[in-house]
């Protein structure tokens, strides 16, 4: 059994939700097919995939259904998290619900929560990132926005460190909690709080040449943004 994890798959699989990737670089030509025939060929399925946020263009539950099927379809059981672009996401109670009326067993959500794969506990949220690109209303109070997520963040932790308390805590964000001169301090002294060491993070795209891993403060930070891996799912262990 391994644990893989991969972010960003930006789908568009259903109707009246069909977005090319394709603008943002030749790299997402064809790209789901790449994600199916590299999925297919290394994940099993007694295997664990984490998927930290932008899973879907769609912008309701019921929109995101083909997508979450096709998730589904593929080897493994699925870890998945939010992202600024899964406007689809509902609640709990909803997207279960979901899940059950469309067959959909694989699929897992990691809101306010935290799982114990192949001897890691995996916790983490959304995270937020000071980006112009995401077109953040005017008036936003960012700070309300970080303590939000430090807080969901927090619960996960705990809720991780309930579940087993020794093994080792892997965190997955969309954001990420440091990327070059930004450093969104809350979660990072959260994250030092509860001995995490290694973190998982999507939402960059494009930047190939900058190494995808950096340490900070004694923690590993990975880009698992898809195309940044060319679509083949991240091996974290074994």
């Amino acid at each position: 059994m391994a644990l893989y994890t991969i972010a960003d798959l930006h789908l568009s699989t259903g109707p009246g939700t069909n977005k090319s990737m394709e603008i943002f670089g030749r790299r997402w030509a064809g790209y789901l097919d790449k994600i199916t025939e590299n999925w297919n060929a290394i994940v099993s399925p007694e295997d664990t995939v984490v998927l930290p946020g932008d899973l879907s263009w769609a912008l309701t539950p019921e929109e995101a259904a083909d997508d979450l099927k096709f998730l589904d379809s593929l080897p493994g059981s699925k870890i998945i998290a939010k992202g600024n672009h899964d406007l689809w996401w509902a609640t709990a109670r909803k997207l279960t619900a979901l899940f059950e009326k469309n067959g959909i067993a694989t699929i897992r959500l990691l809101y306010n929560s935290a799982f114990l794969a192949e001897g890691r506990l995996i916790a983490g949220t959304r995270g937020w990132f000071n980006d112009n690109s995401l077109n953040i209303p005017k008036g936003t109070d960012y700070q309300k926005l970080v303590n939000r997520e430090n807080g969901r963040l927090r619960a996960s932790l705990e809720k991780a460190r309930a579940l087993s308390p020794d093994a080792p805590i892997v965190a997955f964000f969309h954001f990420p909690p440091m990327r070059g001169d930004f450093v969104c301090r809350p979660l990072v002294d959260t994250l030092h709080s509860f001995d995490v060491t290694e973190v998982y993070y999507g939402h960059i795209h494009g930047d190939y040449l900058t190494p995808r891993t950096a340490i900070f403060e004694g923690i590993r930070m990975t880009l698992v943004a898809a195309d940044a891996l060319n679509f083949i799912p991240y091996r974290i262990l074994p």
